[in-house]
Order: C-alpha cells, then sequence, then structure tokens
C-alpha cells in the first residue's frame, strides 16, 4: 500500500485532492490474497460446482487413501462421540452408587465420632462392577450392617455378664462353682414367664449338663420330645405338618368357594390368594419335614402383656422351623413374624385351639373380637394389632378419635376399606411389630412400610425408624414388652421417639409388598394373615403395578428392584441403649484373662535365689504354643466359661430386659458360705503352687540337660540329690523311689528320666521331707541348680538348640495335620547344629518299621526311608531295608540303643546307598538312633552321617551324639502329635458318616483344629473339611486358616475354642452349633461347626443322635490322644484292632458306640424285653378296632419289633437263615432269653470265626426307618436298631480292610480329597 501511495505521489502532495481509499485498497489485496478465495475467471459456476461435487465423492471411492482417510477420521469421531457417553454413563453411575452407599453407610450403628468402627474400603472397588453386582454388594453390606447391630447386642451382653461375674465372684480368686450356676439357670427358667421362657435354652439339657452326667440309659434309650432344649419343639412342629397336610387335602375342595369369594371380594378391592391355595403350594415345596415359612410363621407368638398364656399360644411360639434368621437375604421379611403367625396369634385361646382343623371348620372361627362381646384377658394384653381386621380400621385413625368411639366390627371393617383404599397402606402396617413380608428378599419391608411408620398414626408422631431399626431382635419369636401407654381397643401411644427402645419397647416390623397397596374386607384376623404372608404371589397373579408412598419412586414393573432396596436408615440404639464406640470384647481378654503361669513366672523373676533360671523360663514361657484358651474341667467356670454359659442360657433372640433380669436374679441368688470361700481361695493357692513348681522344675531339667537329650540320668540325679544337707536327707529320700515306677532299664543300660519323670521324682523326694513344702522344694531346686556348672559357652548352645528343638514342635502344630514340615525342620536342625557346634556337613534320613506283606521270607517286618536330606534323596528315598541286609539299623532297633560307627570304611556291616561312591570316597561317620513312641517301642531309625564332609576327621563328638537323641526325641514327639490329629479327622469322618444316615436336616459340617498363630499372640483356626448334606466329606490339602480379627461376624468359633463350651448362633440367616473338641485337659483342639439350616433347632431325635456322635467322637479323643502321650495303655476290644494304626483308627468310633450300646443293654430288666413278646400279628388280629389307622399303626409296630428281634437272632444263629422257624414268631420268642444279653455283649463283629448272612440281615431293617423307630419309643428297640447298624459297619469294614479303611489326608499333589463313612462307596463326581 506503501508503494502505492507513492506511485501516485499521494504522500508528497497533500493539497491535491485524491479519490484513493487505503482501506478499499488493503481489503481488495487481502481478498486477491486469500487461499480460500481464489477466483478463476476462466472458470464458470457450474465447473467450480461440479469440481466441488467431484473432490467430495473422492472419498467414497473404495481403495483409495481420500476413502481410508475419510474411514479413519469417521471411526476416530464415532469412538470420540461412544467415549463421551461411556464417560456420562460413568459418572451418573457413579453419583448413584456414591449416593446408594451413603444410605448404606446409615444402616451400620456409629460410634460417637460417627464413624463405622470397622475397615471398610468399598468406593475403591465399586467402579467396575456391574450393576447385579453391586445390588448383591448392598445386600450384603445391609446383611453385615444388620449383623454388625447383633455384635453389639452381643457385646453388650458379654460386658453384663462380665460384670456380673466380678460381682459375685466375693474372694476374687477367678472362678464360680459350676453346679451353683446351673441350679440358678435352673430356678430362674423354671420361675420366667410362659412369654419368656421359650426364647431361653432349658439349662438341664445338653450342651449345659455334660454327656458324662446324663445317666448312660437315659442318654442313649430316653425318647421324651419334652426334655428337648426348646420344650414342645417336636410337639408344635408335629402339629404344624399335620395342619399341613390337613391342609393340602381340602384344597380341591375349597378351590371353588374361595375363587368364588374372591371375586365377590374383589368388588370392594383386591383380595389376596386365599390362605389354604398359598399355604399348600409352599407346604408341597417343603416336603414333609420342612415347613413353609408362612406356616411356621403362623405359631410365633408376639411379645403378650398378661401373666396367663393360654397353652396354644405358647406351643405356637416354639417353631420357627425354616426360619429365615438374622442376616438371611432372601426371607427377612418373613422372620420377623409373618402376618400368618400374627393373624393366628390375634385369636382369642378358643381360637388358637382349634388351628389344627381345616380351613372350612376355621371359618365360624373368624370373628371379630365385638362379636365375642368383650376382649379376652390375653387380648387386652396384646399389642395394639391383635384385634381383628375390623379394629384396623380405627388404629389407622388418630389416637383421640380410637380412644372415643368403639364400633362394631362390621362398621370399623367397611371404614378401614375406604380409608385403605384411599391411603394405599399395608394391613401390615399396622400388625404386631415384626417384619411380615413375603419378598424373599425383603428384611426390612421396602419404603412403603417406613412412610407409614412415619406418619399413619396422629398419636405416634413422627418416627425416623426404620423396620431394620429393630434387627436385634430379628431372631426373636417373642419380643421384648412394648410399655407405651394403650389407647381403647389396644391402640398405643409411644412415650417417647426412639421405636428401637429396651426393654420397655416392641419392635415393630412393617410389611410392604406388592399387596399392599390393595385392600380387602376380611371379616377376621386369619385372612389379613394370609393376605401379609402372600403379598409377592398376589402380586404375580394380578399383575398390577406396586404404588408406593415412600421417598423413593418405584414403580410396579420395577418390582425386583423393590426386592432387592431392603436397606433403609434405622434407629442408632440398641433397644434405646447407645453405643459408646467401643467393643468389650475386643480387649475384654487382655483384661479379664488371667494367666497363673506368666503371674507365677514374674513372681519367680523377682526372686534373685533363682537368677540361674530365669533365661531359661524366659523361654519356657515364650515357646508356650497355644495361650488363651480355658480348659473344662467339670467344677468351676472362670470368666469366659461363665459368660459363655450365660450368653448360650439367653440366647440371641432374647431381649436385654431378659439378660438384664437374669442379672440381677444373680446378683441376689449366688451366695457363698464362708467355708466355700475358704475353700476356693485354698484350691487356687494350691493351682499356684503346682503351676510355679512346674516352672521351677521344668527350666532345672532344662539346665541339667544342657545339650537338649531330652533325658537324665537316673544315677546322677540321685547322686547330686544325696549331697542335699551333707547327706542327711538321704534316706527320705530313698523312700521317694518306693513310690514311683521308672522306665525300665535296658540290660547294662541306665534308666533315664524324661521332663515329666524328673518332675514327678523331685516332688516326691520333696514330700517325703520335713517342713513347709513350697520352702522345701525351693531349697531342694537352689541346691541342685547352685551344684550344676555351665560355662557361658554350654549355655549359649543350650540355648540355640532348645530353640530349633521348639521349631520341630512348632512346625507339628502349624502343617495343618502333614508331616512333611516335621521332617524338614527335624533335618533343619541337624544341619544347623553340625555347621554351628560341629564345623561338620552332614547327610541324614529317615527311615520307619512297616509290616512286610509282599516278602514276608525276608523278614516280617522293614524299614522304608520315608524322608532324608536334599542331596541324598534320589539314591535314598523311599529305600527299603530288610533284615537279611547288611546295615546296623535293625540292630538299633532290636537294641534301643545308639549306634556310632566312627570310621564306616572300616565298619563292614554299612549299607551305602549310593552305589556310585567309590569305596575310597567312602571316609566318615555313621550315628544311628532309635526313635520310640510314649511307650517306649520303637517304631523307626534317624541316621547321621558325614560322608559328604571333607574333613578326615569328622567324628561325632558325645554332646553332639546327646543333641541327636534330643532330635529323635522332638521327632517323634511331633510325628505322633501329627498322626494323633490325624487319627481324629478320621474318627470324625466316621462318626459324620454314621450321623448323616440317621438324620436329614443338617446342612454341613465344618471341622476346625487350633493352630498357634504366626506372630505367637493368639491362636488361629484351620478349616480341615467340610461335609456336605449327602455326607461327602471334602479334605483340604492345605486348611484355610481363619484369624480372630478377619472374622467379626464369625466370632462364635472363637468363643467355643475360647471357652470349651458349646455355643450356639446365628449367622447369614442359619443356625450353627459350634461343639469344642477337648484334649485330656480339657482345653480345646478344635471345633465342629454344624450347620442346620434355617431352622431354629433340630428335632430332638437328630439333637439327641447328634449328642450320640459327639459322645463318642470325644471319648475316642481322649483314648488316642492318651495313647499317643503316653499317659494310658492302649485298648484293643475287637479283634480288627490289632490289624494296625490306621485300621484301629478308622473303627474305634464304632468300637466305642459298640461298648455304650452293650452298656446299656445290661442296665435292661428282663421285662423289657418281655413287653416285647406281647406283639404278634393274631394278638393284633383279635384286637383289631374300628380305626384302621390305629389298626396300620399296630401291624407296623408288630413288623419293626419282629424284624429287629430277627435280625439280632441271625448274628448268633447264622443257621436258621434256611429254615422256616425264623418266620415262626412262635419259635423266635424262645430265643429271647436271658442268654441273649449276655450274647450281645461279648458279639465280636471282627471277628474272623463269625459268618453271618449280611444281605438278609439288612433285608429285614432296610425298611424301618430311623424315625419309625423313634417314633415307636421303646428302649429295647432303640438300642437294639443301632446295635445291628454298628455291628453291620464293623463286618463290611472287616472285609474291605484294603480299600475301606485309609488315611483321611490328601496326597501333596491333590488340592483336596472326597470321602465318605468306610464301608460305602463315594458318589461319583
Amino acid at each position: 500500500m506503501l508503494m502505492q501511495l507513492e506511485k501516485k505521489k499521494i504522500l508528497t502532495e497533500d493539497d491535491i485532492p485524491t479519490k484513493f481509499d487505503p482501506i478499499n485498497y488493503l481489503g481488495e489485496y487481502l481478498m486477491r490474497n486469500n487461499p480460500y478465495y481464489i477466483k478463476d475467471p476462466a472458470m464458470s459456476g457450474y465447473q467450480r460446482v461440479m469440481r466441488d461435487v467431484t473432490e467430495d465423492l473422492k472419498v467414497h471411492v473404495p481403495d483409495t487413501i481420500c476413502n481410508r482417510v475419510s474411514k479413519m477420521k469417521e471411526n476416530v469421531k464415532q469412538k470420540r462421540e461412544q467415549r463421551d457417553y461411556i464417560n456420562t454413563i460413568k459418572v451418573k453411575v457413579a453419583i448413584m452408587r456414591k449416593r446408594a452407599l451413603q444410605e448404606q453407610f446409615d444402616e451400620w450403628i456409629l460410634d460417637p465420632r460417627g464413624m463405622i468402627p470397622t475397615v471398610v474400603f468399598i468406593s475403591s472397588h465399586i467402579a467396575d462392577l456391574k450393576s447385579d453386582i453391586f445390588e448383591e454388594l448392598l445386600k450384603h453390606l445391609c446383611h453385615c450392617a444388620d449383623e454388625f447391630r447383633e455384635v453389639i447386642k452381643s457385646d453388650i451382653k458379654r460386658q453384663m455378664f462380665a460384670d456380673l461375674f466380678l460381682y459375685c465372684d466375693h474372694g476374687k480368686v477367678g472362678i464360680l462353682d459350676r453346679q451353683r450356676t446351673l441350679a440358678l439357670l435352673e430356678t430362674f427358667y423354671d420361675r420366667i414367664t410362659q412369654k419368656h421362657k421359650h426364647l431361653l435354652r432349658n439349662p438341664r439339657q445338653w450342651p449345659f449338663v455334660e454327656f458324662e452326667e446324663i445317666d448312660l440309659l437315659e442318654f442313649w434309650g430316653d425318647m421324651d420330645n419334652q426334655k428337648h432344649i426348646y420344650e414342645d419343639f417336636d410337639k408344635v412342629l408335629l402339629g404344624m405338618n399335620a395342619l399341613l397336610s390337613e391342609k393340602h387335602e381340602s384344597k380341591n375342595q375349597n378351590q371353588l368357594s374361595e375363587n368364588q369369594q374372591k371375586h365377590d371380594e374383589q368388588k370392594k378391592s383386591t383380595p389376596p390368594p386365599s390362605p389354604p391355595e398359598e399355604q399348600k403350594e409352599t407346604t408341597a415345596e417343603q416336603g414333609p419335614q420342612r415347613i413353609s415359612t408362612a406356616e411356621q410363621e403362623l405359631y410365633e407368638e408376639p411379645e403378650i402383656k398378661q401373666e396367663n398364656v393360654p397353652e396354644s399360644i405358647i406351643e405356637q411360639e416354639l417353631i420357627t422351623e425354616k426360619r429365615p434368621h438374622r442376616g438371611s437375604i432372601k426371607g427377612q421379611g418373613q422372620r420377623k413374624g409373618s402376618a400368618i403367625g400374627q393373624g393366628a396369634r390375634r385369636k382369642s385361646g378358643a381360637e388358637q385351639g382349634s388351628r389344627r382343623s381345616s380351613m372350612i371348620e376355621q371359618e365360624p372361627q373368624r370373628e371379630s373380637i365385638a362379636e365375642h362381646g368383650a376382649y379376652t384377658e390375653s387380648e387386652i394384653g396384646q399389642e395394639p394389632q391383635r384385634g381383628s381386621d375390623a379394629e384396623q380400621g380405627t388404629r389407622r385413625e388418630s389416637v383421640t378419635q380410637q380412644g372415643t368411639r368403639r364400633e362394631s366390627a362390621k362398621e370399623q371393617g367397611t371404614r378401614r376399606v375406604v380409608e385403605q383404599g384411599q391411603r394405599k397402606a399395608s394391613i401390615a402396617g399396622q400388625g404386631p411389630r415384626k417384619m411380615s413380608s413375603s419378598e424373599p428378599g425383603s428384611r426390612r419391608g421396602s419404603t412403603t412400610g417406613q412412610s407409614q411408620r412415619k406418619g399413619s398414626t396422629t398419636g405416634q408422631g413422627p418416627r425416623k425408624a426404620s423396620d431394620s431399626e429393630y434387627g436385634s431382635h430379628r431372631e426373636s419369636i417373642i419380643e421384648e414388652p412394648h410399655t407405651e401407654e394403650q389407647g381403647p381397643y389396644g391402640e398405643t401411644i409411644p412415650e417417647q421417639e426412639d421405636v428401637d427402645s429396651t426393654s420397655q419397647s416392641r419392635e415393630v416390623r412393617i410389611s410392604k409388598t406388592s399387596a399392599e397397596s390393595e385392600y380387602i374386607e376380611i371379616p377376621s384376623q386369619e385372612k389379613k394373615s394370609w393376605e401379609l404372608i402372600h403379598e409377592e404371589e398376589l402380586s404375580k397373579e394380578l399383575q398390577e403395578p406396586i404404588p408406593t408412598s415412600s421417598k423413593t419412586d418405584i414403580s410396579g414393573s420395577d418390582l425386583d428392584i423393590q426386592k432387592d432396596k431392603s436397606c433403609e436408615p434405622k434407629s442408632q440404639k440398641i433397644e434405646g441403649k447407645s453405643w459408646s464406640g467401643e467393643f468389650f470384647a475386643c480387649d475384654w481378654r487382655k483384661k479379664y484373662a488371667k494367666f497363673e503361669d506368666e503371674d507365677q513366672a514374674n513372681l519367680i523373676y523377682d526372686n534373685s535365689k533363682f537368677t540361674d533360671l530365669h533365661s531359661i523360663i524366659r523361654n519356657i514361657q515364650f515357646y508356650k504354643e497355644i495361650k488363651d484358651r480355658s480348659a473344662f474341667n467339670g467344677v468351676s467356670f472362670n470368666l469366659f466359661q461363665f459368660v459363655q454359659v450365660l450368653e448360650t442360657f439367653v440366647g440371641e433372640d432374647a431381649p436385654l430386659s431378659v439378660s438384664e433380669s437374669l442379672t440381677s436374679f444373680f446378683k441376689r441368688s449366688y451366695v457363698e458360705t464362708k467355708e466355700e470361700k475358704m475353700s476356693a481361695l485354698e484350691q487356687v493357692r494350691q493351682n499356684a503352687f503346682q503351676i510355679r513348681r512346674g516352672l521351677l522344675l521344668e527350666a532345672l531339667f532344662q539346665k541339667w540337660d544342657s545339650d537338649g537329650s531330652g533325658f537324665l540320668d537316673l544315677n546322677e540325679v540321685d547322686e547330686l540329690l544325696y549331697t542335699y544337707k551333707d547327706g542327711m536327707e538321704k534316706e527320705s529320700m530313698k523312700k521317694a523311689k518306693l513310690h514311683i515306677q521308672f522306665p525300665k532299664s535296658h540290660h547294662g543300660h541306665e534308666v533315664k528320666l524324661s521332663s515329666k519323670q524328673f518332675q514327678k521324682y523331685i516332688e516326691l523326694v520333696v514330700s517325703e521331707l520335713r517342713g513347709n513344702e513350697d520352702q522345701v522344694l525351693e531349697s531342694v531346686v537352689e541346691f541342685l541348680m547352685n551344684s550344676l556348672k555351665r560355662s557361658h559357652i554350654e549355655g549359649l548352645r543350650n540355648c540355640a538348640r532348645r530353640k530349633w528343638l521348639h521349631q520341630i514342635q512348632h512346625a507339628a502344630e502349624t502343617s495343618g495335620v502333614s508331616v512333611e514340615p516335621v521332617y524338614t525342620e527335624t533335618f533343619k536342625a541337624l544341619t544347623q547344629d553340625a555347621e554351628t557346634h560341629g564345623n561338620k556337613k552332614i547327610s541324614a534320613h529317615i527311615s520307619l518299621l512297616e509290616e512286610n506283606e509282599l516278602l514276608p521270607d525276608r523278614g516280617s517286618v522293614l524299614l522304608r526311608n520315608v524322608a532324608c536330606t536334599l542331596d541324598d534323596a534320589p539314591f535314598v528315598l523311599n529305600r527299603v531295608l530288610y533284615r537279611d541286609m547288611e546295615g546296623i539299623s535293625f540292630t538299633v532297633v532290636d537294641e534301643g540303643k545308639p549306634i556310632h560307627v566312627p570310621q564306616v570304611q572300616y565298619h563292614g556291616n554299612i549299607v551305602f546307598w549310593n552305589n556310585s561312591r567309590s569305596k575310597n570316597d567312602r571316609n566318615g561317620s555313621l550315628l544311628a538312633l532309635p526313635l520310640h513312641d510314649a511307650y517306649m517301642r520303637i517304631f523307626g531309625v534317624l541316621a547321621v552321617d558325614t560322608l559328604r564332609d571333607p574333613h578326615k576327621i569328622n567324628i561325632f563328638v558325645p554332646h553332639e551324639i546327646r543333641f541327636y537323641q534330643g532330635v529323635a526325641n522332638v521327632f517323634s514327639t511331633a510325628y505322633h502329635y501329627v498322626h494323633s490329629r490325624e487319627h481324629i479327622l478320621h474318627i470324625v469322618i466316621t462318626g459324620l458318616g454314621w450321623l448323616y444316615n440317621v438324620t436329614s436336616n443338617i446342612i454341613s459340617i465344618t471341622t476346625y483344629f487350633v493352630e498357634p498363630s504366626p506372630d505367637q499372640v493368639d491362636y488361629v483356626l484351620r478349616n480341615m473339611m467340610v461335609t456336605g448334606q449327602l455326607g461327602l466329606t471334602e479334605i483340604h490339602t492345605n486348611p484355610p486358616t481363619t484369624f480372630r480379627k478377619s472374622c467379626v461376624f464369625r466370632d462364635f468359633l472363637f468363643k467355643c475354642t475360647d471357652s470349651s463350651e458349646v455355643v450356639l448362633a446365628s449367622i447369614y440367616g442359619e443356625t450353627h452349633i459350634v461343639i469344642p473338641l477337648r484334649e485330656r485337659t480339657g482345653e480345646a483342639l478344635g471345633a465342629l461347626d454344624v450347620n442346620i439350616g434355617r431352622t431354629r433347632m433340630l428335632l430332638y431325635q437328630e439333637y439327641k443322635d447328634l449328642q450320640k456322635m459327639m459322645k463318642v467322637i470325644q471319648a475316642a479323643c481322649y483314648e488316642i490322644l492318651g495313647e499317643c502321650s503316653g499317659e494310658i495303655k492302649k485298648n484293643i476290644i475287637l479283634e480288627m484292632e490289632k490289624l494296625g494304626e490306621v485300621q484301629r483308627a478308622g473303627i474305634i468310633f464304632f468300637r466305642i458306640m459298640l461298648q455304650e450300646l452293650q452298656a446299656c443293654l445290661q442296665l435292661l430288666s428282663s421285662m423289657d424285653f418281655v413287653t416285647l413278646l406281647l406283639y404278634d400279628h393274631n394278638t393284633q388280629i383279635e384286637s383289631t378296632s374300628s380305626e384302621d389307622s390305629k389298626s396300620m399303626e399296630l401291624k407296623a409296630n408288630i413288623n419293626l419289633v419282629h424284624d429287629i428281634l430277627k435280625g439280632v437272632i441271625l448274628f448268633f444263629h447264622p443257621e436258621l437263615e434256611s429254615s422256616s422257624d425264623l418266620e415262626d414268631w412262635d419259635k423266635d420268642k424262645l430265643y429271647v432269653n436271658k442268654y441273649l444279653v449276655e450274647s450281645i455283649c461279648s458279639f465280636d463283629p471282627t471277628a474272623s470265626h463269625v459268618k453271618v448272612n449280611l444281605q438278609l440281615i439288612n433285608k429285614y431293617i432296610k425298611d424301618h426307618s430311623r424315625i419309625e423307630v423313634w417314633k415307636f419309643g421303646n428302649t429295647v428297640i432303640e438300642l437294639l436298631y443301632h446295635w445291628i447298624h454298628i455291628c453291620l459297619a464293623l463286618m463290611q469294614l472287616s472285609k474291605k480292610l484294603n480299600n475301606a479303611i485309609t488315611p483321611p489326608l490328601p496326597s501333596k499333589s491333590d488340592s483336596s480329597m472326597y470321602a465318605k463313612m468306610p464301608g460305602e462307596p463315594l458318589p461319583e463326581k
């Protein structure tokens, strides 16, 4: 532009006018040079358009650059849009889930800081979850919140009972008398009102009473159902099943009339399904012994106010068969008293008494209370929901209106229909304050029920309390008293806003499902109950939407979503009690646990006389494996056992008010005399002295045995003891030898004392000396301690060796019942000691004795190398040494003493497993040590050599030999420890197989073993095996570990092992009976977790059979453990027990049960058998009555008696199997004589001379079920029935030794193994 200005001379000639416009010029220039505005004067407009179109069409020509570029751009655009859309959805889902988690947060009880006192990391894990998985997570968190509420409630009870223990322990001795405690529980149980009694457990029955305290004949032969832990449990259950069957038969007859009635009622409102129809459908699915949830709730009794309760009401309360427990995802709404149960309970006593009649017979009873003319006492005392359905209308009015009028049933019902139609609320909203829901997924009721609860009654005022506020009582069959003012017609006026209040309030359970939005006029309470239970089914039939009035809009088409939404905000109080935010049970063990050994150890530390023993005692305390377990002794309770027994007595269903009443009763009634207090103090003093004495003598033994051999020479001990007081007490000490039996010594060998034998010997010596026993003991220990001179190097070596020996035993206790870790630690200890204290490189192997079945001409036994050091495995492992071969191992076995060969190359009788080694390379020493069991029998050889050591001089010195003896001794203890646990598992599998053959309602049984924890602070539980419903047991190779801190909601397992008491608990809707397996000391070595499903309790027959199994298993455990420790001698009863340890472990369960049955039969009188002879078919024909049912029952009983006795006779008279005399009852009677019991009690079914036709005997008994025998109720038949089955099982085992009895543990190559009762085939996988 400047050049143009110069050209036109505009800049120089200012006065010359010009038409030049610089702005226009600049614009034209820019337009001409614009690359997007190129004007081609040679191209027409049409050509330009066609050119553009052609360029656009280029992108659609396949396999061109433009086409590929265009597609790439399009794909990029679509992916970008899709990504943006997905991100938008993710943000919305994240916001929605965040809100859901915020609502879920309100489910939990918070501590005073407003936080959940458990570590829950959720937000970081839910981003990638699918919707259905997230919904399941929410439901699971709901259950966890509900369980957490129960944990808090249980913790409150525990603190209450712990304070009670401290109050009753006047002498502060730490124990309370067991018998007095049980007697007070019995008294309290007898005095409590019937409305609460069925919530408690009968303290006169197991598990409160031990098996040994029950009369033998009563334990095995008593079939009185009234002695159940829950009284009348079987009676009510059987009555309910009979009612269900009767209703099922009348279904077709009532169908037309019910449909007509439903059609008439539908004109006014939507009707629910008829009660019998709905109930029969569920009954058909449950089977004969499983009742539907709806029916079982029919007999569930809510809390009542009066003292006199009709029996019919009480009976109904006792059953919650198929009861969904707390934590259940499906059926939680049903658990809190379904509307069926509510309807039935709201009738008067007369109505309830006739409930077992058919539905047609019950119709005349469906009258309102107004038609009866007056309220009965029970009806007045009941909750406001106990009136007829006609009263429900008045209950939906304000309290003032209800208090001023009392209308007839018809008028109230009419008004109720109109009111219900307008408000779209559920009848269940005013029902008993229990959750009543037919939705399987509903726990607390839907938001509709909550909305009703918030504002349906003027007198109640606003309440922020969802149904799940009352989760603390969700297993309760009767709720705690509701102390609110009652207006007319039973309407209540709450005194406080908190509806989750204590013993002064009741739980409110409001049902809200598909049928709650429609109401019909029902003339009786019962029809309302049917409506509440079957709301879900009704909605499916009518296919109508579900209107709701909650704050969350859920349409009828979202029924599934509504079912899943089971979590609503709850009260932050437990029955009116605020939570402090701290768990009492978290540190109560540290606070109240009293470990006498630690106290005595501290006293010894403070005593300067035993300075040399302090470090040894510290090691003893540190190496003490499993701590914090209470031992059961049958005489007294410590704090943990006392709390657990009271918890078991009260149960989880009872409100806190019952626990408070029990506490007050104990404080008034538990009184000890002065003599009893002094006796308890003396007992505690004696116990403390015994523990102190044990610590001192064990420390002295370890100081004396500085090389860790595990034994002391008796002559050396006597030589030092006789110098006590310059020999003045020598004669007294010699007297002590007269009272002790020392182990037998081999010819020319010294007598060796183990640690226990040494302690016993010193105790006897002290008892013979004059003076105070405590002071004399300390004086003797001090003298011996000072007489033993050990250098510092010896002390350090002793400490290191003790650690290595401890690791061998620790490996056995933490191995999960596997001997492989024991082998590993044994070789590790040998290698470390050789390198550290001997400067050697050693090789070692372990060989065990086996019976020589393949080549008996080479000797009756052989030695098999079962383990070795790693370098020697290719040459040594699994090699066999026979007696006719070279070697010194059998010499060690025969003589029972170690043999040391300093130079093996010159011995001439040594087996070299590595044949590739040259003769010039066979320089080294060999040490062979015998492996002894508790009875000093030799079962193997431990061999250690130095053939791999490069040094020329590499012999074993004496202190090394003594340590290797100690290794052999500890290995033997660890080896038998593992195998004793393995035998116990074998016994448990056998017992479970027997139990599953006689019961059907046990879901699963899990076997746990106690093991030390890795940090040695607490102990853990190892899940050894799980037995399913078919009796098939899965045994784990690597058992899962359960830690106390990681199982907050399954702490009942640790409660059982802590206290060594039986625990009854409910978790995630299933009832568990956890039974301890006790060691001989009374501590729990494991536990059996019996899962009985969604039932309150087993039938009495199954409950008794469970007791029988546990009694036999525990007796077998005592026997196995006693034999392994050498405390008792091996008890060989049956011929089959002589075949080997494995075979014996497989049949010991049946042998002990056989002995129990034989002992019971010996206690019977002759008249007990004579009564059986009266069961004759001829008598039955003559006395046949007109009632066919009784005649059939009598005939069945006669057949049962005949078949059982014939089966017994065939065991002793097998020749009758081919004779017709067996079918002649008159001739069979002749065999039932005084010699029959003698023959039964001396019969060995495993004897080789016994030849019995098992098929024929089985033919007689296979058609008679366990239930039939139980119902017959005869003690003789009961005992003989079990005796026949035990004998048959033992005979089958004796014929299948090779494949029926095998060690229960799987091989290392398998993850698990399946096993079943020996003698029965495994089902195909």
